[in-house]
């Protein structure tokens, strides 16, 4: 097995435990960490559980054993970004490990918070250790692209979101006892695609729908199906801003929006180019005659996950590379 196979193994560790931190972490990133001594043992492992406590450094070192203390010295660590180089809440993790004298340490990707940016791995190169930069480091990247997206472009991670009939209608236009056309709500999500919005609900910080669908569908946004915190909610007026909405998101700290309609409302952000992500469930068992049409997706996608739940096709597209 090459170093580079061996190397893989062990960031595959590291993101495995970053993903621990997912709800309390924010709005620092998901990072996870493993020290391997000479002879391939893991003597230590640990991951950044909750904003303003230690780092996934600080715990993968705190969990090692007394007994193994002496194998530091011939030890690598593996952490999925970058260890940090400042004084935050917490010391620097470069520092600690520097101080706890390890062999290599092998790092996922580059750190793209302006603090940090390459200083962590030059401050431990400088010290004599060994660096590695660059294992799996588009799945670390992935990991953290909410906060890599903040970090880069100044605004929060976008998903737009929608789910339609099997011919391509967001609702349904019906006709009321007095001869009106009126559009009325559909059931398009399943109970069980049901849970998996509410789950991707509680995985992000803020969501908005525009007046019209509040007014006629009255959605809670909530996380009623799953666990976690509700998003900030946000209802937009027809006359909105995306860069003011953008600069009041980043004041509240929030580093990801959900975009749930309606169809106005996901078609401003497609038109301005300030989306990174688009989920589409279709309901192919349901057919309507007439009704809102879903937006047109735009050029330049890919389909990063094709989910199929009986008569549910849930399709992830994310922007091609280099089009962010």
């Amino acid at each position: 097995m090459t170093q580079q196979e061996i190397d893989e193994i062990y960031m595959r560790r590291c993101l495995q435990l970053a993903v621990n931190g997912r709800q309390n972490a924010k709005p620092n990133p998901m990072v996870g960490a493993v020290i391997v001594s000479a002879d391939g043992r893991i003597i230590g492992e640990g991951y950044h559980a909750r904003c303003g406590e230690g780092h996934a450094e600080v715990n993968a070192f705190a969990s090692v054993s007394s007994e193994d203390e002496a194998l530091l010295h011939d030890a690598t660590i593996y952490v999925s970004l970058e260890p940090c180089s400042h004084y935050g809440k917490t010391p620097p993790c470069a520092d600690l490990i520097i101080k706890k004298g390890v062999r290599r340490c092998v790092c996922g990707c580059i750190d793209p918070f302006a603090k940090v940016q390459g200083r962590g791995i030059q401050k431990i190169r400088n010290a004599g250790i060994e660096v590695t930069v660059g294992v799996l480091e588009h799945e670390c990247l992935e990991l953290n692209r909410r906060f890599i997206t903040v970090n880069t472009l100044h605004r929060p991670y976008v998903l737009l979101k929608w789910a339609q009939t099997s011919n391509g209608f967001l609702d349904e236009m019906k006709t009321d006892p007095k001869g009106h056309q009126v559009f009325s709500p559909l059931k398009i999500s399943s109970p069980f695609t049901q849970i998996l919005v509410h789950k991707l609900r509680a995985e992000n910080d803020a969501i908005v729908v525009g007046r019209t669908t509040d007014e006629r569908e009255h959605p809670r946004l909530t996380v009623r199906e799953w666990t976690g915190k509700n998003p900030l909610r946000f209802v937009l007026s027809s006359d909105f801003s995306v860069q003011d909405l953008f600069k009041t998101l980043m004041e509240k700290s929030c580093q990801s929006l959900i975009v749930e309609g309606g169809a106005k409302t996901l078609e401003s952000f497609i038109q301005s180019g300030c989306y990174d992500e688009i989920r589409v469930e279709t309901n192919t068992g349901l057919y309507v005659n007439q009704g809102t049409p879903a937006p047109q997706l735009p050029s330049g996608l890919t389909v990063a996950k094709h989910e199929v739940y009986g008569d549910q096709v849930i399709i992830t597209y994310e922007k091609e590379n280099g089009n962010k």
